[in-house]
């Protein structure tokens, strides 16, 4: 079989205009989601670094890989990344362990945490780290492309910058296996007006910076399938 790239995001909104028309294997019962064409399989597991490793090992169990790619939302540690926009990391650093990783291309670093991290912890990360951007399973990916010796990148879009933060609120909705309980938070927002314009805020610019990464994907795609080399530069 020829060599893929495998792709790992947390949540199947992130990659869904990209993967339309793919052949899908999920696994909807333990909430493993697989779309795969000829040059890339794209798996989704949820949120946090345990799903993460569950996403990889799915993506492993399908052939070999030739990248392994981290994609999805981040947030901006820093006031001039700004929302929907795409960006590399050079280096990935967990911040539970401090370990450091590279990747093929890119500038910038990015720190991986446990959560969702607010304003006031954007700021410490970014001085701890000097860090540009934050995400919740990316350090994993790193490692586990490092142990497999598959080379490793990461493609980025801004969710939400350094002063902004998605509602704390969302923690409460968050299931321990990394996945939103989106009814239930809709339904709690729905009979609180006053959250209304914060929420309608925030899923715009989820669903611009879902569909920005996903022409990047699609470019980078395009070029693997062109070359046999991705470019992510």
């Amino acid at each position: 079989m020829k060599p893929r790239i495998a792709i790992i995001a947390a949540l199947p909104r992130e990659i869904a205009s990209l993967v339309r028309g793919w052949q899908e294997e999920s696994d909807p019962a333990k909430k493993i989601f697989v779309y795969t064409n000829d040059s890339a399989v794209v798996v989704c597991a949820g949120m946090g670094a345990a799903r993460a490793e569950i996403a990889v090992q799915a993506a492993l169990a399908r052939g070999p890989i030739s990248y392994l790619f981290s994609v999805g939302w981040a947030g901006a540690l820093k006031s001039e990344f700004f929302a929907g926009s795409i960006y590399h990391p050079a280096y990935v650093v967990d911040a539970a362990t401090n370990q450091k990783f590279t990747a093929v291309a890119g500038t910038g670093t990015l720190v991986t945490v446990a959560k969702v991290a607010n304003a006031q912890e954007k700021r410490a990360l970014a001085v701890e780290f000097d860090a540009e951007y934050v995400d919740m399973e990316a350090a994993t990916v790193a490692r586990l492309a490092a142990e497999n010796k598959i080379p490793f990148a990461a493609v980025k879009t801004i969710s939400d910058e350094c002063e902004d933060a998605p509602p704390e609120l969302l923690q409460a909705f968050t299931t321990d296996d990394g996945w939103i309980r989106e009814k239930a938070f809709a339904l709690h927002v729905a009979l609180r007006p006053w959250m209304w314009l914060a929420t309608m805020r925030m899923a715009r610019t989820a669903s611009a910076s879902a569909r920005n990464l996903c022409q990047e994907l699609h470019r980078i795609l395009l070029a693997y399938q062109t070359h046999g080399t991705n470019e992510n530069g």
